[in-house]
């Protein structure tokens, strides 16, 4: 790979924005293609495809064979809740690939000594939030019960392209963080992205069973949603 191309990759990655090297299979050529230049590339329909899915491969195109090499952020698991579900869902994200972080203000929970090997904000969401240039390879959760935290933090969240939004509670404690939320202003559509009760439905009791049935659910919407993707786009 040219120098050229390998540092406008590199700048691409550090600011978590999705590119695909194009290469000619035949004369070893390549080029670098930022996912803000898919709208004007001949191979938009390829390049959208094979961004959704998140699969590198090769292409028929352009009187040859082309490999597509694909390159997005890593997923990213942002966590309000320095709580013992978090404890034990911090390490089950990290060991899947995610890079976590966990945001409280309540600095008696938010230690690293709790959470070793995790980034851990102990600031409100509304100054934590935003320097996180949350996005849509960023999966959400709200596990603290108070809605001084879960609340700001869910509003933050709902108006990013994250691809999963969750909230830890019952189906009343969520219909009234619906209300609340409506009140705010959120539409129907919006709040209909929430995740809650959070988590797939497996009988969950533990905070180890919570964390696994919270990870297979983001799992689901993160793979079956690029599956769903790339099938339409065949």
């Amino acid at each position: 790979m040219k120098l050229d191309i390998l540092s406008s990759l590199n700048a691409e990655r550090a600011a978590r924005r999705a590119a695909i090297v194009v290469t000619d299979v035949a004369s070893g050529a390549q080029r670098l293609v930022r996912a803000s230049d898919f709208a004007g590339d001949p191979l938009r329909v390829e390049l959208e495809a094979r961004l959704r899915s998140g699969k590198s491969g090769m292409v028929e195109a352009e009187g040859g064979r082309l490999f597509l090499t694909v390159h997005v952020p890593p997923p990213r698991l942002v966590i309000t809740g320095a709580v013992h579900i978090s404890q034990a869902l911090a390490p089950v994200a990290t060991l899947l690939g995610y890079d976590v972080v966990i945001v409280d203000p309540r600095t008696a929970f938010a230690t690293p000594e709790r959470f070793p090997d995790v980034k851990v904000i102990a600031e409100w969401p509304d100054v934590a939030l935003p320097p996180l240039k949350i996005d849509r390879y960023t999966a959400f959760v709200a596990l603290t019960h108070d809605p001084k935290i879960d609340d700001p933090a869910l509003t933050h969240a709902l108006g990013r392209d994250c691809f999963y939004v969750g909230a830890l509670g019952s189906r009343k404690t969520h219909a009234r963080r619906l209300e609340r939320l409506a009140a705010q202003g959120l539409g129907d559509v919006v709040l209909a992205r929430i995740h809650a009760p959070i988590g797939l439905a497996i009988g969950a009791v533990s905070p180890p069973e919570i964390a696994v049935a919270i990870m297979g659910e983001i799992t689901a919407s993160l793979r079956l949603a690029q599956a769903g993707a790339a099938e339409a786009a065949a």
